[in-house]
């Protein structure tokens, strides 16, 4: 049930670190919300034309999604952790990613033709 998605502007890197990238985005976020990664899923989307303050520098956006509450903690440690590993694989600085954070309720997320509620 846990999502991230990341969107940037970087032109399309190499497909084993693209994976490399999504491995550890998914293990981290299975670690962070306290879920099994068995239901964590990733994705990812280079070249996505964007700005972020005004220029067409490398940029970066990151959707997280769970069902539950996920704490101001998590929050704060999560944009810490994906920051970093985000700078590593795909070098677009920490003050040029977005992540915006979403808590869905069970009924509103669906799997395996039902839902979490």
């Amino acid at each position: 049930m846990p999502l991230i998605k990341v969107q940037s502007s970087v032109s399309t890197p190499d497909a084993d670190a693209v994976e490399a990238l999504l491995k550890q985005l998914s293990a981290s976020l299975a670690k962070h919300t306290g879920k099994p990664e068995s239901y964590v899923m990733t994705a990812f989307e280079a070249a996505v034309p964007m700005t972020f303050a005004g220029t067409t520098e490398p940029a970066c956006y990151i959707e997280i999604k769970s069902v539950g509450t996920m704490t101001p903690a998590q929050t704060k440690a999560m944009s810490q952790d994906f920051c970093q590993q985000v700078q590593q694989a795909l070098n677009v600085p920490p003050n040029r990613t977005y992540i915006e954070f979403n808590d869905a309720k069970g009924y509103l997320w669906g799997w395996n033709s039902s839902t979490f509620g």
